[in-house]
C-alpha cells in the first residue's frame, strides 16, 4: 500500500508510524516549516495513552512528561479556592496518564518514526483527485504523488477535508468560544505556579498557568465569542478581553508575544455523517474534533491512527479497512463529543451560582464517593477499544504491495 498523510501532528505522526511498520509506503507532507513549537499543555490518557503503549512509544512519551501536584482555582489575589489533587486524577484513570505538552508528544511520535517515512515540511496539497482504484495529489512545489490512500490528518480547519468533502461550514460546530496559547518569561510568575496547573477562578472567561522545565510560563486561555471570525491582531484581542483579571494575568498580558507567536482558534467541534469518501479518509481533529472542553484530543488522534492502521492491515481491502476503522471509533468519538457540549458550565461558568457549585464539587472530591465521581467525571467512561483491536489483530497481516 501507497499512503499520503497529510499533517505532521499527532494524529499523521501516530498513523505514519503505524502503516510503515504494517510495511506501507508513507508519505507525509506538513504546510509548516518544521515541528511546531507552540501549544497546549494536555492529559494523556484513555485510549490514546492504550494506543500508545501497544505501538511502543509510551517509554518516549513519559520521559516528556511534568509532575503536576494539583489543578488549583485561583481568585484574582492567587489565593486557592479549589482544586483537585492530580493523584486523585491519575487515580481514576488507574494511573494511566501522563502530563505532556503538545510539542513533546509531537516530538516522542516523530522519534518513534521507522525509516522510510518520507517528511516533507513546507509542502501543502493544492488539489486531489479522488478514484474508485486510488487517488491522485499535486502539490504546491508541482509534485504530483499517486498512492492508494490519502489521509487528511490536518486539523479542525481540514485543507484535505475541504477539497474531497467540501466547505468546513457543512461539518465545522462552533461552541461559542475563542481559545488562545503562548508562553512568556517570568520568575516571579513561573514560582507561583510551578508543579502546579492554576486557573483563574473567574466568570465568562478563564487563564490557566503552568510553570515548564526552562523558566517559561505557558498560558492558555478561553472566552465566549458570538463571532466565528478570528480577530486580525490576537495579541490586542487577549490584552482586551482578559485586562480585568488579576493575579498572574497582568503580567502574562503584559510580556504576551507578538500575534504570529500566539496560538488563537476557535472552540469547536467536527461532526460528518462519514469520515471517507472513495481513497481518501480523514483522522483526528480533523475527522471529529471533541473540543478542548472535552479533553481527549490528543488521545483520540492516537488511538484512531492506531485502529485505523490496524483496521487496514486485518482486511483485504482498503474499502473494508475504513468501514471497519469508522464502525469502531464512532460511537466512543460520539461519546467524547456530548462529554465536552455538557462541560461548558463547568469549565466556563457563567453565574456566581456556577462557580460556587464547582467549587463544592471539587472540595467534595476529598471524601471517599464523591472523590471517583469527580475524577471519574473529568476521566469520562473507559473504553477498551484499543485493546478489543489488538486481540483481533494479534495475528497481523502486512499491507505491504497492497493496492486494493
Amino acid at each position: 500500500m501507497r499512503a499520503i498523510i497529510s499533517g505532521a501532528g499527532i494524529a499523521g505522526l501516530a498513523l505514519a508510524e503505524r502503516l510503515r511498520t504494517h510495511g506501507a509506503q508513507v508519505t507525509v507532507v506538513e504546510k509548516a516549516p518544521g515541528p511546531r513549537a507552540g501549544g497546549y499543555m494536555l492529559d494523556f490518557f484513555g485510549p490514546g495513552y492504550d494506543a500508545a503503549e501497544a505501538m511502543g512509544v509510551l517509554p518516549g512519551i513519559l520521559r516528556f512528561g511534568y509532575e503536576v501536584e494539583e489543578l488549583a482555582y485561583c481568585d484574582d489575589d492567587g489565593r486557592r479556592r479549589a482544586g483537585l489533587r492530580y493523584a486523585r486524577f491519575a487515580k481514576a484513570a488507574g494511573g494511566r496518564v501522563v502530563s505532556i505538552r503538545r510539542p513533546d508528544l509531537e516530538r516522542a511520535l516523530r522519534e518513534h518514526l521507522p525509516a522510510g517515512v518520507d517528511l516533507r515540511h513546507a509542502t501543502t496539497i493544492c488539489a486531489v483527485d479522488n478514484r474508485a482504484d486510488g487517488v491522485t495529489v499535486t502539490l504546491d512545489d508541482g509534485n504530483v504523488l499517486h498512492a492508494d490512500l490519502l489521509v487528511g490528518c490536518d486539523g479542525v480547519h481540514s485543507g484535505v477535508r475541504a477539497l474531497a468533502f467540501g466547505p468546513e461550514s457543512g461539518y465545522l460546530r462552533y461552541l461559542g468560544l475563542h481559545t488562545a496559547a503562548f508562553t512568556f518569561e517570568d520568575a516571579r510568575a513561573h514560582a507561583k505556579v510551578a508543579g502546579r496547573f492554576c486557573l483563574t477562578d473567574t466568570l465568562h472567561r478563564t487563564m490557566g498557568f503552568y510553570g515548564l522545565r526552562d523558566g517559561r510560563v505557558a498560558v492558555f486561555a478561553v472566552h465566549p465569542s458570538a463571532e466565528h471570525t478570528l480577530p486580525a491582531d490576537p495579541r490586542a484581542a487577549l490584552r482586551a478581553e482578559y485586562g480585568s483579571l488579576g493575579w498572574i494575568a497582568p503580567r502574562a498580558l503584559a510580556a504576551c508575544p507578538p500575534s504570529d507567536q500566539v496560538y488563537y482558534d476557535q472552540v469547536a467541534q467536527v461532526v460528518m455523517p462519514s469520515w471517507s469518501r472513495g481513497r481518501v479518509v480523514l483522522l483526528g481533529d480533523a475527522a471529529y474534533a471533541v473540543s478542548l472542553l472535552a479533553g481527549q484530543g490528543a488521545s483520540l488522534a492516537v488511538a484512531g491512527a492506531y485502529v485505523l492502521a490496524e483496521q487496514l492491515a486485518r482486511h483485504a481491502s482498503v474499502e473494508a479497512g475504513l468501514a471497519a476503522y469508522e464502525q469502531v471509533l464512532h460511537p466512543v468519538v460520539l461519546d467524547k463529543q456530548e462529554t465536552g457540549r455538557k462541560s461548558r458550565r463547568w469549565f466556563l461558568p457563567a453565574t456566581r451560582l456556577q462557580r460556587w457549585l464547582r467549587r463544592v464539587s471539587l472540595s467534595l472530591a476529598g471524601l471517599p464517593i464523591a472523590d471517583r465521581l469527580v475524577a471519574g467525571a473529568l476521566v469520562g467512561k473507559p473504553t477498551a477499544m484499543i485493546a478489543d483491536v489488538a486481540g483481533r489483530t494479534s495475528s497481523r497481516t502486512s499491507i505491504h504491495d497492497r493496492t486494493s
